[in-house]
């Protein structure tokens, strides 16, 4: 049990410095609809999001509902999006998921987990960011930057997305869910990088637990 408190009281504190150091954290996609952000959101994978909102940018204009994506060619759609890499998945991807938007949906994007992670090619890590972001529904989004960051600060001890969202919901409190997926992400973007990250000038040295942070006494030469 002293463990356990121990925990929450370091993952509140985590949480309070996370919210200090990104008061207004919000997703870096470009989107104005529900279902931009969906498919600005597949696109993502293994790209940045710099990147994405270059494509998009010109992508949303010309595919403005799930039935324009829904009949879109997959060659054209495959050319279009292929600066964000794996174009030909991604593009397998969105065609699939907006026809099941259009006739199971009447072309809304569904709101709920269930609905959302039952459309061709929508994981949970994809589906909890549209829950958070377009509707403002509880979830955390285990993307890398929060599965890396949060194995890092020994806020979970898992590699496998779904646990480690599982682990994290039990250990944040549910009004918290969508913050600090984005404030973690930003984290991990800025600080907690997966090569050389800023370990000695980190805000939340003193609470990580990783075991190859390097030692404060390396400052001194």
């Amino acid at each position: 049990m002293e463990l356990q408190n121990l925990r929450k009281e370091e993952s509140g504190e985590i949480l309070a410095r996370l919210a200090a150091k990104y008061p207004d954290a919000r997703t870096a996609l470009n989107f104005s609809t529900h279902l931009e952000l969906l498919v600005a959101t597949i696109l993502s994978a293994q790209c940045t999001d710099e990147r994405v909102n270059q494509v998009t940018s010109g992508l949303f204009g010309k595919y403005r509902t799930a039935g324009d994506f829904a009949s879109a060619l997959p060659e054209l759609l495959e050319a279009e999006i292929r600066p964000t890499g794996f174009y030909r998945n991604k593009s397998k991807m969105i065609i699939e998921a907006t026809k099941a938007i259009e006739f199971l949906h009447g072309g809304e994007v569904p709101s709920t987990m269930e609905e959302l992670t039952a459309l061709p090619g929508v994981g949970r890590k994809t589906a909890s960011v549209v829950l958070g972001v377009a509707f403002g529904v509880p979830a955390i989004a285990v993307d890398t930057h929060v599965l890396r960051v949060s194995n890092r600060l020994g806020l979970v001890s898992s590699k496998d997305p779904e646990k480690v969202e599982m682990a994290l919901s039990r250990a944040i409190p549910r009004e918290e869910w969508i913050n600090f997926s984005l404030r973690t992400i930003l984290f991990g973007r800025e600080v907690c990088k997966v090569k050389k990250p800023a370990c000695l000038a980190c805000f939340l040295y003193d609470l990580c637990k990783w075991p190859e942070k390097p030692a404060k006494s390396s400052l001194i030469q």
